[in-house]
């Protein structure tokens, strides 16, 4: 499997390195099997994160990617300054989404990266979360709220609650795809123990 995480101006640095940190460490276990890239829609050019971090991306964003990750940031800042309220508003971003979505990609966001993933309109009378502050705006995205739940599993849509739920999005993501043992060894190497729900459709 391809798990590619997307970034852009002024996502939040947890959101994205989290579950970058496990999805890399799979890749870097099972090299033959499963890959993982940190990427933007240009491709190797740095991107500043929210905090001042500036990280290099490894390449663009695959066409079709098995998993695409899709972390928040900055989405109270509505004054046009980066982060996900304006990449949300400018449109590239949640375009590439819906592509890669359509082409067969499961999208996954952690916290107020469901917001850039509701701009594509594939949200709407779907379950979802995002980070507490934006649940209201997710709601009038046209979500359906799953209240407790941390991670919402929806088959080819997930989403996890705000910034430190990025570990419980990847722990999932290996669990699911790969197996609970292998995600507990994560969990272990990791020394984090899983907080919350996950939510998954029967």
């Amino acid at each position: 499997m391809h798990f590619d995480v997307l970034l852009y101006p002024g996502f939040d640095e947890l959101d994205a390195l989290a579950p970058w940190e496990i999805l890399s460490g799979l890749a870097e276990t099972l090299p033959a099997q499963h890959s993982a890239a940190l990427v933007t829609l240009e491709g190797t050019s740095p991107v500043t994160a929210s905090h001042g971090a500036v990280i290099t991306p490894h390449a663009a964003l695959a066409e079709r990617p098995d998993v695409l990750v899709v972390p928040g940031g900055g989405w109270s800042a509505r004054d046009g300054s980066p982060g996900a309220w304006a990449t949300a508003q400018e449109g590239s971003v949640p375009a590439a989404v819906a592509e890669r979505h359509a082409r067969g990609t499961v999208v996954a966001s952690v916290c107020t990266g469901a917001m850039v993933v509701a701009a594509t309109g594939l949200l709407a009378g779907r379950p979802a979360t995002t980070h507490h502050s934006a649940l209201a705006d997710l709601e009038a995205a046209g979500a359906e709220l799953v209240p407790g739940a941390r991670v919402i599993d929806d088959g080819d849509l997930v989403s996890a609650g705000g910034v430190t739920s990025g570990l419980d999005l990847g722990l999932w993501l290996l669990e699911r795809f790969v197996g609970p043992q292998v995600a507990l060894l994560a969990e272990r190497e990791l020394e984090y123990e899983r907080r919350g729900t996950v939510w998954r459709r029967a």
